[in-house]
């Protein structure tokens, strides 16, 4: 048998589980402290994911994605990026976004309902939150092209689900990508679910992250629970693309540890049995236990960081209360420079209705 070509998935991990080293660390984290800013950060995530939910369960906020164990791949994909850089996120990597400036008070106001929340701080050339499943790699696709085209050694970073990765949008995406050689990281945090739909039910391959392969990008598997290894992938996907040699899909896993968002409940489809064990392998206790080994995080210094992201975050919130609601003809005006005559007509009914309340 003559064989055409042969292709493997490297598998990045350098924490197990239980915090404990299973690899030799990358020259760039083998000083832990490089680590311990990343690490406050991922558990300013938690708190801000935890008041949120609570926000949305008082009917102060409406439906809302929470990000509960996602927060190593998030913080360490913002973290990898640089100011110039365009990320095309979906809906839920609020610790990347934080990591390049997004307000929590932004957040809240998007998921509050008010547009406004998405012309948020940080690069103004970053993508706005994509609800649309995985439409946003297009969207970076086409920001790499531009990069190509201008000679410019920046990079677009694009994140979706694993259900995000059977979308023919994602696969045009990485087609172009590897055709055309961008720079462009496409980013698939596989999370177990699809909402109900399980890994097992979406596709026969036997990782999300050889799907590149048909387009020619470079793919990799990585720990999406270990920080480290999540910035080594990203890493090793930026210096490949800013040196010249075409994009990445890198494949994330994780797991979803709070429903799909607040309007889902994952008990109907997901046992207990199978959310304990996702609990042991999660990316914040495997930290916490690391850096206590070497002797650069406590208890103590926890219960301290833990109020001052309670206080940070409670401030978020009382500016997302504070903040004024626009008036009804705001959802009318910002469209059309020359409305249709339907929608002008829908305008004056709701302003009609405005005035008799």
């Amino acid at each position: 048998m003559t064989v055409a070509a042969t292709f493997e998935i490297e598998y990045l991990q350098y924490l197990g589980p239980d915090g404990a080293p299973v690899a030799d660390l990358p020259p760039a984290f083998r000083d832990a402290k490089a680590l311990l800013p990343l690490f406050k950060q991922m558990l300013f995530v938690r708190t801000f994911d935890s008041k949120a939910i609570a926000l949305q369960r008082t009917g102060k906020l409406g439906t809302y994605a929470s990000c509960l164990g996602h927060e190593a791949t998030h913080v360490g994909i913002g973290a990898s990026m640089r100011p110039e850089d365009v990320f095309a996120p979906s809906y839920r990597e609020y610790g990347a976004q934080f990591m390049r400036g997004v307000r929590p008070r932004e957040v809240l106001l998007y998921w509050g309902g008010d547009e406004r929340g998405n012309d948020f701080a940080g690069p103004k050339h970053d993508f706005a939150w994509c609800v649309p499943i995985s439409t946003q790699c297009l969207h970076a696709a086409g920001a790499a092209l531009a990069f190509k085209l201008r000679k410019e050694p920046r990079l677009a970073v694009a994140c979706c689900g694993d259900g995000g990765s059977s979308k023919t949008d994602f696969y045009a995406a990485l087609n172009s990508a590897g055709a055309y050689q961008l720079p462009l990281v496409l980013c698939v945090i596989n999370n177990g679910w699809a909402i109900s739909v399980p890994r097992s039910a979406q596709t026969g391959a036997k990782t999300l992250a050889q799907k590149g392969l048909a387009g020619g990008l470079h793919c990799l598997q990585v720990d999406g629970n270990d920080l480290i290894a999540v910035l080594e992938g990203m890493r090793r996907a930026a210096e490949r693309a800013r040196s010249g040699e075409g994009g990445s899909v890198i494949e994330f896993l994780t797991y979803r540890l709070h429903d799909h968002t607040t309007a889902d409940d994952a008990r109907r489809y997901r046992s207990e049995d199978e959310v304990k064990a996702a609990w042991t392998r999660e990316p914040i206790a495997r930290l916490r236990t690391y850096l206590t080994a070497q002797g650069l995080w406590s208890e103590a210094e926890e219960k301290a960081w833990a109020e001052e992201c309670g206080k940070r975050v409670d401030e978020e919130i009382n500016a997302y209360l504070e903040t004024p609601v626009q008036p009804v003809e705001a959802m009318f005006d910002y469209l059309y420079a020359d409305p249709p005559p339907d929608l002008r007509a829908q305008r004056a009914a709701a302003l009609a209705q405005e005035a008799r309340r």
